[in-house]
Order: C-alpha cells, then structure tokens, then sequence
C-alpha cells in the first residue's frame, strides 16, 4: 500500500502541473516532467513562481523538514547498526 501511495502523489502532481501550467503561460511539459521526478517540492516552488507564496512556501517547509527529519533518523538507525545498541 505503501508504494502505492508513493508512486500515486507524483502522479497527481504531474497531472495537476500539467493542467495548470499553461493557465499561467508556464511550460506544461517541462513543469509535468519537474513534477514526476521532484514531486511535491516542485509543486511548492510553482506555487511560488505563479503568485500563491503562503501555500508554495508552507508545502517548501514541509518537504524540507520531512527530508532533514528522514536524514537525522537514518543516521541514527546506523550508528545504532554499527555501534550497537
């Protein structure tokens, strides 16, 4: 279910960037391209570029933190694997 989900969130991403971009005389293909592979940090920095700041950067916080969060954890789950517990 898992993959799922992760495989369905860049999907729609790239669907809705795709619809949008041209609504705002943006490139469809190259912002549902950017969407695909990046995800939601694309879809907070067009949000930005196209005038909606608070949603783009609260979705930019968000990624970012997730990732920091992910790096500190796999970090610790090794040093717990290498060093023992």
């Amino acid at each position: 279910m898992v993959e799922f989900i992760g495989l369905i969130i860049p999907i729609i991403i790239t669907v809705y960037l795709a619809i949008d971009a041209p609504k705002h005389n943006r490139n469809p293909w190259l912002w549902g391209i950017l969407g695909l592979i990046f995800g939601p940090i694309v879809l907070g920095i067009y949000f930005i570029v196209t005038g909606r700041k608070v949603a783009g950067w609260i979705i930019l916080v968000i990624c970012i933190l997730l990732i920091i969060l992910s790096i500190v954890l796999f970090s610790f789950a090794a040093y717990l694997i290498f060093n023992g517990m």
